[in-house]
């Protein structure tokens, strides 16, 4: 989470929503992202969609299986669809999102059973750390 919140950071320079994201498989990252969908004129370019690029780019494949994505906002809708699509087996968010998250707060499309995946969630990480670096960036805006 400590590199998601360095990349959220980033975002944040960018006037980006500071959202970061990291793909790991067995301790090393092998994607990341923050949100530039504003920068990219790409209204996809959410931090996790950019890391799942990333790392299907780098490792040369599109499933994730047995990937953690670590990020500090729960996923949106497309997200999390994008999630179940890579088969990535474990999600790592920090704070809830009440208004679109999409793997607890509104939805929980990551573990629906009617998909062909599920993916393992553990949400709550530095829940307060990534919460308040979203409610000053909106408070500034």
């Amino acid at each position: 989470m400590r590199r998601a919140l360095e990349l959220a950071h980033t975002a944040q320079r960018d006037g980006e929503v500071p959202v970061g994201a990291v793909i790991v498989l067995d301790g090393v990252v092998v994607g990341e992202g923050w949100n530039q969908p504003i920068g990219a004129h790409d209204p996809t370019a959410h931090a996790e969609i950019v890391a799942i690029r990333e790392a299907a780019r780098r490792l040369g494949q599109w499933r994730l299986t047995d990937h953690t994505l670590v990020v500090t906002l729960e996923p949106c809708t497309m997200c999390a669809g994008a999630l179940v699509l890579a088969r990535v087996a474990r999600l790592v968010f920090g704070a809830y999102d009440p208004k679109a998250g999409a793997v607890a707060s509104l939805f929980d499309v990551v573990r629906d059973a009617r998909l062909n995946h599920r993916v393992d969630v553990r949400g709550g990480i530095r829940e307060a750390e990534c919460g308040d670096l979203l409610r000053e960036f909106f408070a500034d805006r």
